[in-house]
């Protein structure tokens, strides 16, 4: 008879592959990928090491996916800033205003969780990292392409290559960021940079908006 996880096992299972995904992204998020093995997570969660493989097959499957909890994370928080839901204060405001707020969002959690920042968007990582890194900046840009069409719509952008707009924000927002982060990670420090931020908004804005 083929054997059958019992619900208290498969619970059991569940909680345990949560402890490690939860630590390893606290990991990362303090130091880094290049923080991320299988001996600092088994040290960092208090299990053996053999109990690491029996959920990732090797480091590059443990950092992919931490990537992806902590990419999907982010990549909704800009969903939400962009297209609230519908009872928020947030879903009053025109396309102008989403745009810059979801701007201003994404540059300000960067800043503040700037070591996780930096780590998904520029530091050097396995080529399977760099693939799911393409992944996450599709996933950001389709959004902003979907907020451009309607501000189209309404007529508070200009007609304009949708794709190219969004991808090019997508492409602003993450190399005006690098340097400021990098910096923010050497020096070990955390200062939100307001005229950082008006700069970038204004640029992108400026990239779409209709102009008088």
């Amino acid at each position: 008879m083929a054997y059958r996880p019992t619900e208290k096992t498969e619970a059991r299972k569940k909680a345990q592959h949560k402890l490690l995904s939860d630590t390893a992204l606290a990991i990362v998020s303090n130091d880094g990928f290049k923080a991320l093995t299988i001996a600092s997570l088994a040290q960092e969660a208090g299990v053996a090491i053999g109990t690491i493989y029996k959920y990732f097959e090797d480091k590059a499957a443990l950092c992919t996916h931490v990537f992806k909890i902590a990419s999907g994370k982010e990549v909704e928080m800009v969903r939400r800033s962009a297209f609230p839901e519908p009872s928020s204060d947030s879903e009053k405001l025109n396309c102008t205003e989403r745009l810059e707020q979801t701007i201003q969002s994404f540059a300000e959690r960067a800043i503040a969780g700037h070591k996780l920042a930096y780590a998904l968007i520029a530091e050097p990582v396995s080529p399977d990292i760099e693939a799911e890194r393409l992944i996450y900046r599709k996933a950001y840009a389709d959004i902003f392409e979907h907020l451009i069409e309607q501000g189209i719509d309404t007529g508070e952008f200009r007609r304009q290559d949708t794709k190219v707009a969004a991808t090019a924000i997508v492409g602003a927002l993450a190399e005006t960021l690098v340097s400021p982060l990098a910096h923010i990670v050497e020096q070990n420090i955390n200062a939100p940079d307001e005229e950082l931020f008006s700069s970038i908004k204004k640029f992108c804005l400026n990239a779409v908006c209709k102009t008088d």
